[in-house]
């Protein structure tokens, strides 16, 4: 068998090649660097994102295969399943952005007096600015709001395992950085 990165239009060949451990290697070293290009042109260079976007591509042709037809070149139909992918990341990137923002202006709206005369308040507030989306959320809501972890995972989607974690890196971010702002 013959392999060639863009490999044949032939179905039948995708699934004798998923079925060869040794055929799927070559195959996917070949195929791997134009999907990759394809997708870092497309998500503004951001290698990490086009990285797991490629390996999502690649686990999903391989649980979609049988969908493959042939009429086009195997890569061309993993660039599709790829540009799916990194649509599906924008719009889940977005109603991330905006549950954090309506998360974060429900708290502001109910932010206490006492909290907004409190000496540290500054300091805390630059600190908490200076940390990624996600992070800001459950340190807010952990914290200002004493919510526990459990609701937290509810509120933003996630296991509760997943927000440990997350609110694990944001103490040690916020740390960093109020840290700097007091220094």
């Amino acid at each position: 068998m013959t392999m060639r990165a863009g490999l044949s239009g032939e179905a039948d060949n995708l699934n004798a090649i998923v079925a060869d451990q040794a055929a799927f290697r070559v195959w996917y070293e070949l195929a791997l660097p134009r999907v990759y290009r394809y997708l870092l042109a497309r998500c503004g260079g951001d290698s990490d994102l086009a990285e797991e976007l490629t390996q999502q591509t690649f686990v999903e042709a391989v649980r979609r295969r049988a969908s493959f037809d042939g009429r086009s070149d195997a890569v061309t139909w993993l660039c599709g399943i790829g540009r799916h992918k990194l649509v599906d990341h924008y719009r889940r990137a977005g109603r991330d952005n905006q549950r954090q923002l309506r998360i974060v202006s429900e708290w502001s709206a109910g932010q206490s007096q006492a909290w907004s005369q409190h000496p540290l308040q500054s300091g805390v507030q630059s600190a908490l600015a200076e940390l990624h989306g996600e992070q800001r959320i459950v340190m807010v809501l952990r914290y200002l709001d004493q919510m526990p972890v459990r609701e937290i995972a509810t509120t933003i989607g996630r296991s509760e395992k997943a927000t440990e974690s997350l609110l694990s890196r944001a103490r040690e971010a916020f740390r960093k950085a109020y840290g700097a702002t007091n220094s």
